[in-house]
């Protein structure tokens, strides 16, 4: 999902899921350099344009993220779209299991790169010191709901992540409950559609919601709904049924408040339901890298804003604030975060991975056994 980690190795692979996410990835590194500066404070004098746009716009990029994950949970959750899930919590858990460990890791190195930052710099992007109750609340995921300021930019999209994944098993599970021995095949895309349209014409309009997942809902409801309909073995009619579902509460929302955001998310639903299943072999050179700023794109999205951190307080105590040598700055810390991003993924995300992953079916296991 979502930067959500390691992708499989093996061949063939889901190319444009994994070209959207490559490219998606450097737009919010490059985003959160514009913002953030002071480095892009002086290279806006050279390129104000392109600078304004990355600071203001190139955020839209996380809707790619929001889109995929749910085509994604739809594939591994409940890939025909029926009601039911056997083991909700462990699924949550194993999500969690999944998110926090290198979450965690990042967060530590955010609050570090903080401290080191300020012996150079003297600037907004740099955090205040991190306190205990911070810390807690990041590793559990909870540090929007409870208040706490983040201490890496991209924080809170960790948490919305895990919230929407949490949801939509939930939502599997109590339609389960529902149905119970009945054949209600669309009871789970007609609630994922109610879910679109309550995001969409209440919650995505108040900014208060931000730290909830229905805020995001809609979005990620596209994704659910485009794996569904993109089903080869689902009759016409059906798709067509799924496709007013979903498209009806999107184009109401859009008519009622236009957002781009929205607009992007069914673009990519849309570029998804027609491609989102097509597997591409890696041949050649691009694919590779495409694929490989994929795979990593988690561990890049994580490590990258500390990395920028310490990049842009080099730059601003030990080069001359011209215009030119702060743009190599950028470049320098944009090369930086896909160098740590990689490194981060092999030598942290994956061992942990495979640390927890052996706990939840340890865990499993033992529940099966009882």
């Amino acid at each position: 999902m979502l930067l959500s980690g390691a992708e499989e190795k093996v061949q063939p692979q889901f190319g444009l899921i994994n070209l959207l996410k490559a490219g998606a990835a450097q737009l919010i590194v490059l985003h959160h350099l514009a913002f953030y500066g002071p480095m892009s404070d002086h290279v806006r004098q050279l390129l104000p344009d392109v600078i304004d746009w990355l600071s203001s716009h190139a955020r839209i990029a996380v809707q790619v993220f929001l889109v995929i994950g749910g085509f994604l949970a739809a594939k591994s959750l409940s890939p025909q779209g029926q009601p039911g899930h056997d083991y909700p919590l462990r699924a949550i858990w194993k999500r969690y299991a999944k998110l926090a460990p290198p979450f965690i890791v990042a967060t530590l190195a955010a609050a570090a790169a903080s401290v080191l930052a300020s012996q150079w710099m003297d600037h907004h992007s740099i955090s205040e010191p991190a306190t205990v109750g911070q810390l807690s609340a990041h590793a559990l995921l909870l540090h929007g709901v409870l208040g706490y300021p983040s201490v890496s930019a991209g924080a809170w999209y960790v948490a919305i992540d895990f919230q929407l994944y949490a949801l939509v098993v939930l939502m599997l599970w109590l339609a389960g409950r529902v149905a119970g021995t009945s054949q209600l095949r669309w009871l789970v895309p007609f609630w994922v559609a109610v879910g679109i349209a309550l995001s969409l014409l209440h919650f995505n309009l108040d900014p208060d919601w931000d730290n909830w997942a229905p805020y995001f809902f809609g979005s990620y409801g596209l994704g659910l709904m485009a794996w569904w309909a993109s089903d080869p073995s689902r009759k016409p009619g059906a798709v067509l049924l799924l496709l007013v579902m979903t498209l009806l509460p999107v184009l109401v929302g859009l008519a009622i408040n236009f957002r781009s955001r929205i607009a992007l998310a069914l673009a990519v639903a849309g570029a998804l339901l027609l491609f989102g299943r097509v597997k591409t072999y890696s041949n050649g050179r691009a694919w590779s890298a495409i694929n490989g700023l994929a795979r990593t794109s988690y561990g890049v999205f994580l490590i990258h804003f500390p990395v920028c951190l310490l990049v842009n307080a080099a730059f601003t105590h030990f080069v001359p604030a011209e215009p030119e040598l702060q743009g190599v700055g950028m470049l320098t810390a944009w090369a930086a975060s896909l160098i740590a991003g990689a490194a981060f993924h092999n030598w942290i995300e994956l061992p942990l991975g495979r640390v927890f992953e052996s706990t939840v079916g340890r865990r499993a296991m033992q529940a099966s056994s009882v």
